[in-house]
């Protein structure tokens, strides 16, 4: 019945690591997925349209109150001289 006596040959000891090692692989490549899916908010995040991101910048004191006006003019399409 055995062949090659009553242990794992080479080739035996290597497929059983590569066994071992693709089911630790699946196994936490499955546990993320499910955590970051569990993880989601409820509804995907809303984009923000320019004159936000605009308002955005302004409030945080990147840009002063003339350019704040100059870009929501240029973005409403008003020209202003």
């Amino acid at each position: 019945m055995y062949w090659y006596g009553d242990h794992m040959s080479g080739w035996g000891w290597v497929l059983a690591t590569i066994g071992m090692v693709a089911f630790w692989a699946l196994l936490i490549t499955g546990i993320v997925l499910l955590v970051r899916y569990l993880g989601r908010p409820g509804e995907p995040p809303t984009t923000r349209t320019p004159e936000q991101l605009l308002a955005e910048r302004f409030a945080r004191g990147e840009i002063d109150e003339a350019e704040y006006r100059d870009r929501l003019a240029t973005l409403h399409g008003q020209i202003r001289s």
